[in-house]
């Protein structure tokens, strides 16, 4: 009973050291080379799976009636819109800085070559800053911040309209970054739009449908506690692992592996606090935190690897340990807070 409470308790933890874990059991055991690559294609495909159940699961639980936008909602779009103008701003203005530090004479090869080499590094640092920026808030937001005692129904709206977003920043931003890729902005609109209505939308529907048509599946759903929660455990094992095997794979130094990590932490404790700062002013800070500061990083990575240079996806794998840490340790104070409440009743 002590082992179940335990894994209750630290869900995120033990999911995120499983999958990194297994990755390693399977990729560094000889023995397990032909296990290994059967798996690899079908933890890809399952992957969606996860996330469209959990998205089902949680909109089976949703009042569709209180599905409306908020003030709040407004505030937080700004400032995400903010953040991804302040770091395109700084990736448009590398160019000129490097042209300009570039000499054109032999005594100045060295220092032209260094500020190369600086340009793509800090470009990268950059990249990898704005997928944990432009990527939509994550549909495990809103379980989360059921767990923690918020609005379900006012997270889910959120999420809507933070995919929205995404979708309409991303054909803008990627061909002012990538002159050379092979992106329109009709091509990535209806792509993208494309795994919007997937993975949000028709779970949505079938999940209404369900709940006004099919009474008695719907109660089962609902009746299992913590289902969405546990779910998400799942495809988070899953992310995990992929992270540790795009950072083991990645062709880059460990210390500037190190740097995007860091920045990505440093990041991701801006979005809360500056979420859950939105949020104190009407009385939601739990769901503005999450709103801004939980990304979808699952489709972050799969951005950076489509669209970008392949390591800026690096800083969307390292977004989700600190993401869920965080997470791991509002989930533990929302439990102590409740636990102490039962102790006062």
């Amino acid at each position: 009973m002590n082992v179940i409470r335990f894994l209750k308790d630290w869900t995120l933890p033990v999911s995120m050291g499983m999958g990194a874990l297994l990755y390693l059991v399977f990729a560094y055991v000889p023995q397990l080379d032909g296990a290994a690559l059967f798996f690899d294609p079908v933890m890809e495909a399952i992957l969606p799976l996860f996330m469209f159940l959990i998205l089902f699961v949680t909109f089976c639980k949703v009042d569709f009636h209180k599905m409306r936008p908020v003030w709040w909602h407004l505030w937080v779009s700004i400032f995400n819109l903010l953040f991804i103008g302040i770091v395109m701003a700084l990736i448009l203005s590398l160019p000129r800085a490097v042209a300009n530090s570039c000499v054109p004479s032999v005594a100045s090869d060295l220092r032209s070559s260094a500020s190369l080499f600086t340009f793509h590094s800090t470009l990268i640092l950059l990249e990898a800053l704005l997928m944990c920026i432009i990527s939509p808030c994550a549909t495990a937001a809103a379980v989360v911040t059921q767990k923690l005692g918020g609005s379900l129904e006012q997270t889910t709206t959120y999420t809507f309209l933070s995919n929205f977003i995404t979708v309409l920043m991303v054909p803008i931003c990627f061909p002012m970054i990538e002159k050379g890729a092979d992106i329109s902005f009709m091509s990535a609109f209806l792509k993208i739009l494309y795994q919007v209505v997937v993975l949000l939308v028709v779970p949505m529907l079938l999940a209404y449908i369900v709940k006004h048509t099919m009474h008695r599946f719907h109660q089962k759903i609902i009746s299992v506690k913590d289902l969405s929660f546990y779910l998400w455990g799942c495809s988070l094992m899953i992310v995990t692992g992929t992270t540790v095997k795009n950072i083991l794979h990645a062709e880059a130094s460990v210390v500037f592996l190190g740097m995007i990590a860091l920045l990505g932490l440093v990041l991701c404790i801006i979005q809360f606090a500056v979420g859950r700062f939105i949020g104190h002013f009407f009385g939601r800070a739990q769901e503005a935190g999450q709103a801004l500061g939980q990304k979808n990083t699952a489709f972050a990575i799969w951005l950076g690897i489509t669209y970008l240079n392949p390591l800026s996806s690096v800083g969307p794998g390292c977004y989700i340990l600190w993401q869920n840490i965080i997470n791991s340790f509002e989930i533990w104070q929302e439990r102590q807070k409740n636990k102490g409440l039962k102790t006062l009743s």
